[in-house]
Parts: structure tokens; sequence; C-alpha cells
């Protein structure tokens, strides 16, 4: 569940397509198998590819998480397992995160030399509280779902076996009480101001 290039161009059309389509009221992500997201595939990406290569990588990066911001529905990260780096920045733009028991978390990039990247620096003190964002992001050290849950980065954490059935009752408890044009304008609206 490494994220590259192609998974980019596949998110961001993913949620376009989603966004407009009336017969989706939510949308709940989660990983395939026991993983999350591993994160950026560190050898697909075009570090020492020409200017236009790096360029073009990130803006495909930057397209997919601008389609999870700009969506018109609401988000539900199911994270059912370890989801470190860009595998954990691409929750922030959603709306509701829980996770397994089993799920693992990291903001790792100060220990490869990197910063937050896909608007992290902005999403995560905003979601957690600025000290909190700082002492993840300044130890790059990875932490559990119980840490996660004390820390306001997910608002669950549910048994492995649960954890679908659970963000699939948040969805429906949406889906099934509320106006989809005004739940898309109050997510445009929250997010924005």
């Amino acid at each position: 569940n490494a994220q590259n290039a192609q998974f980019n161009i596949e998110m961001a059309y993913v949620f376009d397509v989603l966004s407009d389509r009336n017969d989706v009221r939510v949308v709940v992500l989660t990983g395939a198998g026991r993983i999350f997201s591993a994160g950026a595939d560190l050898k697909a990406r075009p570090d020492r590819g020409t200017p236009g290569e790096r360029w073009q990588h990130n803006r495909r990066a930057r397209e997919s998480y601008h389609a999870v911001r700009e969506c018109t529905k609401p988000v539900i990260a199911a994270i059912n397992g370890p989801a470190v780096g860009v595998g954990l920045t691409m929750t922030l733009p959603m709306d509701v995160r829980i996770a397994s028991s089993a799920a693992k978390f990291g903001f790792v990039f100060a220990r490869r030399g990197l910063v937050p990247e896909a608007g992290s620096a902005w999403f995560l003190p905003r979601i957690v509280g600025l000290p909190q964002a700082l002492r993840w992001c300044y130890s790059g050290r990875v932490f559990d779902a119980a840490e996660a849950l004390r820390g306001g980065l997910v608002e669950s954490v549910q048994p492995a076996d649960q954890l679908l059935s659970y963000a699939r009752g948040i969805a429906l408890e949406i889906a099934l009480n509320s106006a989809p044009i005004a739940v898309a304008m109050t997510r445009q609206m929250l997010w924005r101001f």
C-alpha cells in the first residue's frame, strides 16, 4: 500500500468522480490487507530524475490531496493498520479518522531528513493542536492507536474485526439523517474558515 504516481492519479480521479455522484453520500477509505498505507514508495520517487519529472510527481501528489479536500462528500478514514508518512498525512483532510487497535502511526519525515508534506503542516495543528503536532513531527517516532486517540488524531479505536462496521455506522448516520447539500456546504465551510 505504498503511494506512487499511479496511486496519486487514481486517488484524485476516484475522489473527483465520487464528489460528483448524487448516489454517493459518504466515502469510507481503508487499506487493503493489514496495512493502511506504508507511505511514499521511495523507490518510485523521482528524486534523482529531471526537474520536470520531480515537478510532475509533486503535482500529482498535490492533486490527490486537493481532490480529497475539495470532495463534497464527508470522508471517513478507517485506518486498519500502519499509516506512516504520506500514508498518514493523506488522512488529515478527511473528516473522521477511526483506527483499528492494530494501527500504528508516524509522522516520520524528520527521521528521513524531510519535512511534512501534503498540507499536513496546516491540517495537523488544527486537528490535534500545535504542541501535539510539534511533538509527533519533531520526534518522527511511530506510536500506537491508543496514543493517537489520546492526542486527538483519531476519534475512536475499534477491534480490527469491527472497524469497517463502525465506519459504516458513522456513514449511515450521516447519509440517512442529513441533507446532502447542507453536508457538502458545511464540509467546505468548516475546512476553509
